[in-house]
């Protein structure tokens, strides 16, 4: 590992160019031992690159890292291993390395990113609060920075429902920053961990936290703005899930609140989806409880009085777990006004979900 360290160490070679040089040289090894001219021969990388490389200058930082990390048994996740994030590997401005200190796999089932102000009111303390007590019915994992307000919000809320939480931090893993958070990232390790793209002896600095931002939203299915003003991280954060295709969802507020203002703005502009609580999330993703859940959930449907009509369309998608409006139509030979109607009962009965492209299934 000590010279996928040290390509990171290099002056000049972010992300970007140290995968172009990995895919004209095929591996770490063959870079550092790639000629001056075979690495000026790559279109993008500069004649001062190419002097940094051969510097070795960073080799001595690349070891003490390596010290570092062996002696507080935190994992590196290198961007081929199959331990790395695959959410990640969609970006091509993830790191490709980082550092990690938990106990929890990168790679869940579900995954969310909650964001927002550092001045979180009670109004956004109480959504979070609705939001993650819904979601521990989900095998999820909940993501943020670790910041004051509605980050940190998000990890005790997690914490206090047993849901894995994963703290993306700015700075290396010898700090907690705030300090105040020390606690709460302490908990974190027990069911989640700590993240960072940043080595040891890694300040706090501003601009470090953008770049978080983009970890936090990469990780994530989908990113949840709360609460956020018209400037700050969730907004960086929401724009950059946006920029990976991620979905992005956002909690409207009253138009004279300061701490609504861009999560309105988002939903306006049509960056976010508009949702008033967890089931408007649910339903948005189309998740499904897992299966153990769901069973106990099933029980009072066979109960249900349904009519002979109804019957058909919840014994067809009992047996085709999902279908199209036109399959249904097509199976039962019903014209589409009468199909209309009965879906529409059913779904306001909580019968079934209607999920994007007139796609149906049970609730």
């Amino acid at each position: 590992m000590l010279k996928k360290i040290a390509l990171t160490k290099i002056k000049g070679v972010g992300p970007k160019t140290a995968r172009t040089l990995l895919t004209y040289f095929g591996s770490v090894d063959n870079i550092f031992d790639a000629s001056k001219k075979q690495l000026l021969s790559i279109p993008g990388i500069r004649k001062a690159t190419v002097e940094s490389i051969f510097s070795k200058n960073y080799m001595h930082d690349a070891e003490r890292e390596l010290a570092f990390v062996e002696k507080h048994n935190i994992e590196m996740l290198w961007a081929e291993d199959a331990t790395y994030p695959r959410r990640l590997t969609q970006c091509e401005d993830a790191p490709l390395l980082m550092y990690y200190k938990g106990t929890v796999d990168l790679n869940p089932r579900l995954c969310v990113s909650i964001v927002g102000t550092r001045n979180a009111t009670v109004y956004g303390k109480r959504i979070c609060e609705e939001l993650v007590s819904t979601l521990q019915e989900y095998d999820i994992q909940i993501v943020s920075g670790l910041a004051y307000g509605i980050d940190v919000q998000a990890h005790r809320l997690a914490l206090k429902h047993h849901i894995p939480t994963i703290g993306v931090l700015g700075h290396g893993l010898d700090r907690i920053y705030p300090s105040a958070h020390r606690d709460v990232a302490s908990r974190m390790l027990e069911n989640g961990g700590l993240l960072t793209e940043y080595p040891s002896e890694t300040i706090p600095d501003r601009s470090n936290f953008p770049a978080r931002n983009r970890i936090i939203a990469g990780l994530a299915d989908v990113t949840i703005v709360v609460e956020a003003a018209k400037k700050g991280g969730a907004l960086i954060t929401a724009e950059i899930a946006n920029s990976y295709n991620r979905d992005v969802c956002a909690f409207p507020g009253g138009i004279d609140q300061e701490y609504s203002a861009g999560c309105n703005y988002l939903i306006k502009t049509h960056r976010a989806h508009l949702i008033r609580h967890a089931d408007d999330l649910i339903y948005l993703m189309g998740w499904e409880r897992p299966k153990s859940k769901q069973e106990g959930m099933q029980l009072p449907l066979l109960t249900t009085n349904l009519s002979k009509d109804e019957q058909r369309v919840y014994d067809f998608l009992q047996e085709k777990e999902q279908a199209s409006v036109d399959e249904i139509a097509l199976h039962l030979d019903w014209p589409m006004n009468k199909l209309a109607m009965i879906l529409l009962e059913m779904e306001m009965n909580s019968i079934l979900l209607s999920l994007p492209g007139k796609i149906y299934r049970m609730h």
